[in-house]
């Protein structure tokens, strides 16, 4: 029935994956209160409801699904529905990238990065930022290549921070991007190579970073590029 749930929600038979849903929640399914939690947020066939959402997502996330456990500490890192909670949002993050949640691992390396809703720790920070790097996530393979640049948490490496920006480069994140063609410039990690750096300063300006949008404008009223 699951499966028939989400064959119906990703053809866009909301009403009819409510309904299977909604079934699969009486019996506690913690995957079916997760996902209606998201339709009730959405409102996809039906009524937007983020006071029925976040219940939803509170009965999912006390059976660990990792899903609600994330979408429940955004609301309270943003204050919806309830009062603003950093240290329930970390709480609720942590728990889910337990539970292998890429974007929560990437979220709570970032909040520990920062020291939101905890003590701040470059350390942990960069072990969480491996975790959800291994998973595929882009924003992670840059920001531990920060940490690696920068020897925040880990032994300065620039090889290991140039391999982290290629990865997220190559999934076309302007600011690996950015942060690659710096890389190149300096010779960090690499051989220094200015036309491979500005090859890759045009595309994050093409993919909307500001400061490399700065940098290829300059250089073509300076006259030093022609495009």
């Amino acid at each position: 029935m699951l499966q028939n749930a989400f064959d119906a929600f990703n053809a866009g038979r909301y009403e009819e994956a409510i309904e299977l849903f909604e079934t699969l929640a009486l019996q506690n399914n913690p995957i079916a209160l997760s996902s209606l939690g998201y339709m009730h947020q959405k409102g996809l066939g039906i009524e937007s409801s983020l006071e029925r959402s976040f219940h939803l997502y509170t009965q999912a996330a006390e059976l660990n699904e990792p899903a609600a456990l994330y979408n429940l500490a955004l609301m309270y890192a943003d204050g919806v529905v309830v009062p603003h909670d950093q240290f329930k949002s970390y709480e609720l993050l942590l728990r889910a990238a337990v539970l292998e949640f890429p974007q929560a691992q990437f979220e709570v390396a970032l909040a520990l990065e920062r020291g939101l809703g905890c003590v701040q720790n470059f350390s942990e920070a960069a072990f969480w930022y491996e975790e959800a790097a291994k998973r595929g996530n882009a924003n992670a393979f840059n920001n531990l290549g920060v940490l690696f640049k920068e020897g925040h948490g880990v032994v300065q490496d620039h090889a290991k921070a140039f391999i982290c920006f290629s990865r997220a480069a190559n999934a076309n994140l302007a600011e690996a991007q950015y942060n690659l063609g710096l890389m190149y410039d300096q010779g960090l990690g690499c051989e220094a190579d200015h036309d491979t750096a500005l090859e890759w300063c045009r595309k994050a300006a093409y993919n909307g970073h500001e400061k490399a949008k700065s940098i290829i404008r300059s250089l073509q009223e300076e006259g030093k590029i022609v495009f």
